[in-house]
């Protein structure tokens, strides 16, 4: 096998494949999107900053060893496995609680028009849910044991700078996809603060996505 850029085996491939892979809709782009959706800019990139210290722990254990090392004794994956899929339903269940909040409170004046003054604090958390996503999500796990590693060169003597890269490579193709997202959501914010309905429908739109999230993979 020969090596490419900094030992890595065909880099135009990953990166195609990580770009594929990113745009694919999950909980972490949905999280962020209705978090700047609700909340502004600067609320929906601390969401995001969550997800960026979440996937670059997941690739750190991946060059490490550990989550191959989960791959192959089940029982460990299986536990974060159900683990993920009960954190997704408790999102889902918090943003529907939080929807039903806003609906009841629609034709309150001094009910704030973005924030839900009775959010509960784990909605007000956006970085620790965010990063809570990221590592209980077995699908990433598998992302970065079955495609993130088959890129490296086993042969390439400084293997750090290998997995180096393909993180930068991959945490930049996420910051692009999440900033648009981002922007996107605050265009839907104007909206939401407006309309309050709307915001209701939204937020339980979302969390029933959460739900369906968690009972999917608990099922898989």
């Amino acid at each position: 096998m020969m090596s490419g850029v900094l030992g890595i085996t065909d880099i135009w491939t990953y990166v195609l494949g990580t770009v594929a892979i990113v745009l694919l809709p999950g909980p972490n782009s949905l999280f962020v999107l209705s978090t700047a959706a609700r909340r502004g800019v600067r609320t929906g990139y601390r969401a995001a900053g969550g997800v960026f210290v979440g996937d670059g722990v997941l690739m750190f254990l991946s060059a490490a060893g550990v989550a191959s090392l989960l791959r192959a004794y089940p029982p460990a994956f299986l536990v974060i496995k159900y683990a993920g899929a009960a954190y997704l339903g408790y999102v889902g269940l918090t943003m529907l609680r939080g929807a039903w909040r806003r609906w009841r409170d629609r034709n309150d004046p001094a009910t704030p028009r973005l924030i839900d003054a009775a959010e509960p604090a784990a909605i007000r958390s956006p970085f620790r849910k965010a990063l809570m996503i990221s590592l209980l999500n077995p699908k990433a796990i598998l992302f970065f044991v079955s495609f993130f590693i088959q890129f490296v060169d086993p042969t390439y003597p400084w293997p750090a700078l290998s997995f180096l890269l393909l993180g930068l490579i991959a945490q930049v193709a996420s910051a692009l996809y999440l900033t648009a997202l981002i922007f996107a959501g605050t265009s839907l914010a104007a909206q939401f603060g407006r309309r309050r309905r709307l915001a209701a429908g939204a937020t339980s739109a979302v969390g029933a996505l959460f739900i369906g999230f968690g009972l999917k993979l608990a099922q898989g």
